[in-house]
């Protein structure tokens, strides 16, 4: 049931480290870090959804400052209990529209912002995504980069008639994603888990799905342009047989 947490309150923050290990890998990490502290150049960075500090605390441990912005009182409290956590300053609401004042400083006063592990889809309408966008542009200094890292929709694989599509099967686990509504890009993801006691746990988190192009048409409406884009973090090129992108696109001055 949700409360003020939204979907990850206390009962999804205390597993979530450990459910997400995998992202936690230096390996994976590491790159994120190197091309988000190249991107911030010196200035602030601004974590849209931040949760439990994977990306924001090394980011700052490479003397980049960054803020948050947050739902879940929850996911943050795991953060602050980490090495480094109560330096970052974090906003608590809905990053769609949720605003951050940095003292002293005009146009946002943040040279980046960035999105990542698919949480643009957390909003689940097309209003509330292009209002992220514009949020975000409301943050940065011109010239400034909004970065964001997104699947690309699944749909491929979907023959007639189904509309359900497993993402991991086995260690007492099964999740997979319903695709909902293909008119709204509505979806949603479910998680299974037996424990070795026999209890089972249950979670559904809604979505919406997002193509690239529509996102470089919110990014226009308010007043960025696209960069880059690459299959990933180590700036693979980005083909038609990507099934994620990092995207890159920059404010534009003026």
């Amino acid at each position: 049931m949700l409360d003020d947490d939204g979907y990850f309150g206390e009962s999804v923050a205390a597993g979530y480290d450990e459910s997400a290990a995998g992202m936690f890998a230096s390996d994976v990490v590491g790159p994120v870090v190197d091309l988000l502290a190249e991107l911030a150049g010196g200035g602030r960075a601004l974590e849209l959804g931040i949760g439990t500090g994977r990306i924001a605390l090394p980011l700052a441990e490479r003397g980049v400052e960054v803020h948050g912005i947050e739902m879940s009182r929850a996911m943050v409290e795991r953060m602050r209990a980490k090495p480094g956590g109560d330096a970052i300053g974090v906003t608590i609401g809905d990053f769609s529209t949720a605003k951050v004042e940095v003292e002293g400083e005009a146009d946002g006063g943040f040279s980046l912002a960035y999105l990542v592990f698919n949480t643009i889809m957390n909003l689940t309408s097309q209003d509330a995504q292009v209002d992220c966008f514009r949020n975000v542009a409301e943050h940065l200094e011109p010239g400034g980069h909004f970065v964001v890292e997104v699947g690309i929709p699944d749909l491929r694989r979907l023959p007639p008639g189904q509309n359900a599509v497993p993402f991991r099967v086995g260690d007492g686990r099964v999740g997979f994603d319903l695709y909902d509504d293909l008119a709204t890009q509505s979806m949603s993801s479910h998680h299974v888990r037996v424990d070795e006691d026999g209890r089972g746990s249950y979670l559904a988190v809604p979505f919406r799905y997002v193509w690239p192009s529509e996102l470089d048409l919110m990014a226009r409406l308010a007043g960025m342009r696209l960069r880059e884009r690459w299959d990933g973090w180590s700036r693979e090129p980005f083909t038609g047989e990507s099934k994620q992108h990092v995207s890159v696109w920059e404010k534009v001055a003026g």
